[in-house]
Parts: structure tokens; sequence; C-alpha cells
């Protein structure tokens, strides 16, 4: 019992290769499915999230796959991560492509057609963001890095010390929304579900598995290193 109590916390706090083999490999499965979660969304043809808003006026602006589009936006704001000395982790290069690809994957097979009712689109996004906070809790157990946008979101709180992280985070959605938008990215009741029903949803999702974010430490890329070499 001992032993396996230790191995587990080794696997949970990566000490060893083999436990952060195994954490990217939970990371990158969590990622794909999380990027179902993200394709219902979109599938709900209500208008899409912040984010996903801009990816796709980047998309049609340029003439590009949602996900290359998605990829190229993830890699930027992790560029500027790392310029902002914020800590980087392996999961976030896994996050930067694997999520945005999946989506281009269930797209390519067609697995849900785009709702045609407001009501069944209400509930197909709703269904996509479960999946993806429940993906988010398996991702972020990895401990191998959080998301390029939610690390962006916390070293810009860090650097605007007396604005609430809150507002931080709207004015980062609202912009990104914006520009989407001004590119031709779809905006609607959909977006707006995205921006205030998210929050509220992971909370659930995570009390549902007794999950504390805040008490990861995610281990950071040299750290990831170190021990590999």
């Amino acid at each position: 019992m001992g032993l396996r109590m230790f191995n587990n916390q080794k696997l949970k706090e990566n000490r060893t290769r083999k436990a952060i083999l195994l954490n990217m490999l939970i990371a990158a499965v969590s990622l794909f499915v999380n990027g179902f979660g993200v394709y219902l969304t979109i599938q709900a043809n209500i208008g899409a999230g912040p984010w996903d808003v801009l990816s796709l006026g980047v998309a049609k602006t340029f003439g590009i796959l949602y996900g290359t589009a998605s990829v190229i936006i993830s890699y930027s704001i992790l560029a500027i991560d790392v310029s902002m000395k914020a800590p980087i982790g392996i999961a976030m290069f896994i996050d930067a492509f694997v999520v945005g690809k999946s989506v281009d994957l269930f797209n390519h097979i067609n697995l849900v057609p785009k709702c045609n009712s407001m009501v069944t689109g209400i509930i197909v996004m709703l269904l996509g963001l479960v999946i993806m906070s429940y993906t988010q809790f398996t991702y972020m157990s990895a401990a191998l890095g959080c998301g390029p946008r939610d690390t962006l979101l916390v070293a810009l709180a860090k650097r605007a010390k007396r604005i609430p992280i809150g507002i931080v985070s709207i004015t980062l959605l609202s912009l990104a929304t914006f520009i989407g938008w001004l590119l031709g990215g779809p905006v609607g009741i959909g977006t707006l579900i995205c921006a205030f029903a998210t929050g509220p949803i992971m909370q659930m999702a995570f009390s549902s598995v007794k999950f504390d974010a805040t008490s990861v430490h995610h281990q950071h890329l040299l750290e990831s290193w170190k021990i590999f070499i």
C-alpha cells in the first residue's frame, strides 16, 4: 500500500521519465477529447467561444483550416508567454497543437452536423462545455503546464496588479472576440454562453471530482528536461 502511494506520488509529481511520458500521453488524450468539446461548441452554430471566433475569423480570412489557425494563434501566444517569463511546461506545446487539429479531424469526418435550431444549438454547446471542463481536469492533473491562453491570462494579471484577474480575463476575451468578428468569425448568443458559462461549468466539474486546480504543481520545461537527461 505504501509503495503504491509512493509510486502514485511520483507519477503525480513527474519525478521519473516514465511518469512524465505517461502524463504526456494523458495530456494528449485529454486534449484530443477536449478538441471534440470545442468542435461541439462550433457545430452548435449559435456563435463560437471568444478564442474560437478569432481562430475561425483567421481561418476565413486566410483560407486555412480552423485547426491551422488555432495552432498559429496558440504558438504565437506561447511565444508571448515565454517573452513574459511565464512558467512553460511540456503540455503547453501539446495543447497548442492537439486541440486545433483534433477539431479539423472531427470536421473532416463530419461527426456532428451543424445545428439548425437555437434550442438544439444551446444543448450541444453546453454539452461541449461540459466535455471541455472534465478534460481540462484530466489535462491539468498531468501537472505539465497549463494552456498558453490561461498562462497568458495569469501573466497579464500579475503585471496589472491593481486590476482584478476577472477584468483582465474579460478584456482579453473581448479583444479576441472583436478581432475575430472583424475577420468574419461567428459571434452570437453562443459567444456569450461560452464567455459566462465556462467558469461555472468548470467549477461544477472540478467539484464533482474533488479537484483543486490551485494545488497542482506544474512542472516547468527545464525540470522535465533535467529528468530526461
